[in-house]
């Protein structure tokens, strides 16, 4: 299996980012036979998408290609966001305009939100509203809210309760993951999710 991790915030040094480097790890010990693939947006490296993506061989198919050959060899993907103002930075926003049901459909997804203070609610709203209409992602049930960041996943030993208990719940969440990453490679091998009459979600 191949778990594709996408850091969803712009700074240069985030906790996103440390995150998905401690998630990506904790992937290879859970399961040995599964490999990683972290995908940054740090610096916000996607431009803003516009229709010229629909059009040839355009400027920003060239920029994208790259991201799409990533995602495409996926089988399950985690979407680590920060929570900006109660909301889910512009730049992951950006990226689902570009990403399609040909690189992530119909395969799932676990969220972690992320937050400095006692949020990081919001962002698991935004994404399950508004990012998997026309991609067709699929969000498992369960997913992780990083409260406090900077003191979260720090070193190989938990430095409080709160941060053993979140360990403990992330390591639950990527099993999740997992399970449901090999039933539905069955999904997609049926020849069933793709129909030219029905390219978006409603």
């Amino acid at each position: 299996m191949h778990i594709a991790l996408v850091s969803g915030s712009h700074r240069k040094a985030s906790q996103s980012q440390r995150i998905a480097e401690y998630l990506a790890a904790r992937i290879g010990k859970l399961n040995t036979t599964t490999t990683t693939d972290i995908i940054s947006l740090s610096e916000n490296p996607l431009p803003l998408w516009d229709e010229s993506m629909w059009q040839g061989e355009s400027a920003l198919k060239k920029v994208w290609e790259p991201y799409k050959s990533r995602l495409e060899k996926a089988d399950g993907l985690v979407i680590i966001s920060p929570e900006w103002s109660g909301m889910v930075p512009a730049g992951l926003k950006n990226f689902f305009l570009y990403a399609s049901a040909r690189e992530i459909g119909h395969k799932p997804a676990m969220i972690t939100a992320v937050s400095s203070g006692l949020g990081g609610s919001y962002p698991v709203d935004e994404l399950r509203i508004s990012s998997y209409k026309n991609s067709r992602l699929c969000y498992i049930p369960d997913q992780l809210i990083v409260r406090n960041a900077e003191s979260i996943f720090v070193g190989d030993s938990p430095a409080s309760k709160d941060d053993e208990y979140l360990r403990e719940r992330a390591d639950y969440t990527l099993k999740i993951l997992f399970a449901y990453g090999e039933a539905l490679k069955s999904v997609r091998s049926s020849g069933v999710t793709f129909d030219k009459r029905f390219l978006f979600g409603m």
